[in-house]
């Protein structure tokens, strides 16, 4: 559960930084302009770079499962259940 929590407030932190970050960017005096086109584009690529590496790390993780817990494995197996034959 602590570890849910962790990864939650990272989420978190990586979209409430930018966006206070963007909202406070406007200036007091009047001349100063935000080109809200730059800010876009720059979330849009941090949010992407995000959701490749999490995308990347959990293809990973779901490699190895499949890859470890194969029925060929040398070191696999059968549970309880499975020797059986009760389901």
């Amino acid at each position: 559960m602590k570890s849910m929590v962790g990864l939650f407030l990272v989420f978190a932190i990586l979209v409430i930084i930018p966006v206070a970050d963007y909202a406070l960017a406007a200036g007091d005096e009047p001349g100063e302009y935000v080109d809200r086109r730059v800010l876009i584009w720059n979330l849009f690529f941090r949010m992407m770079t995000v959701a490749f590496t999490v995308g990347a790390v959990v293809s990973g993780t779901m490699i190895w499962l499949v890859w470890r817990f194969r029925e060929s494995h040398p070191k696999a197996t059968p549970t309880p259940y499975e020797k059986e034959g009760v389901w």
